[in-house]
C-alpha cells in the first residue's frame, strides 16, 4: 500500500504531529511506502525551525527532518496556510522585505495540487 499523510496539528500542544510521526515510523518498518508527507493548517508550523522545544522534550522539527534524510520522505508544506502563520522561505518576495526565512530544511513549501496528486497515487490518506 502506498500512503500519504496529512498533518494538521501544531509540532507542540495536541497529540496529531506526534502521533503522526509515530505512525510514520511504524509505516517505513512494513513493507508500505510513505509516498509523502502533507502539513496543512495549523500542521506547518511543523515547518518552523524557529520552534525551540526545551531540552528534555522530544524535537519533533529535527525528528522529521531526519525521516526525510533517512528515507527521502517528501515533507510538503502548505504555502497560504504557512504565510498565514508566518512559515517563510529565505528571501521571499514580499512587501515586507524578508531575507532570512523560518521555513525548516528539508520542508517545501507547495500548493493544495500536490496534495491532490498524492492522494490520486496513493491508495491510502491518513490525516491527524
Amino acid at each position: 500500500m502506498n500512503y500519504t499523510i496529512l498533518v494538521t496539528g501544531a509540532a507542540y500542544g495536541t497529540q496529531n504531529s506526534s502521533t503522526a510521526f509515530l505512525f510514520c515510523k511504524s509505516l517505513l518498518k512494513t513493507k508500505n511506502t510513505l509516498h509523502s508527507i502533507f502539513f496543512y493548517c495549523d500542521g506547518v508550523l511543523n515547518a518552523n525551525r524557529m520552534t525551540t522545544p526545551a531540552i528534555d522534550e522530544f524535537n519533533l522539527i529535527e525528528a522529521w527532518q531526519e525521516l526525510h534524510k533517512k528515507h527521502k520522505v517528501k515533507l510538503y508544506v502548505c504555502n497560504s496556510a504557512a504565510l498565514r502563520r508566518g512559515v517563510i522561505e529565505d528571501e521571499i518576495l514580499l512587501d515586507i522585505n524578508i531575507k532570512k526565512g523560518n521555513l525548516a530544511f528539508f520542508f517545501q513549501l507547495s500548493g493544495l495540487v500536490e496534495l491532490a496528486n498524492s492522494i490520486k497515487i496513493c491508495d491510502r490518506i491518513i490525516q491527524f
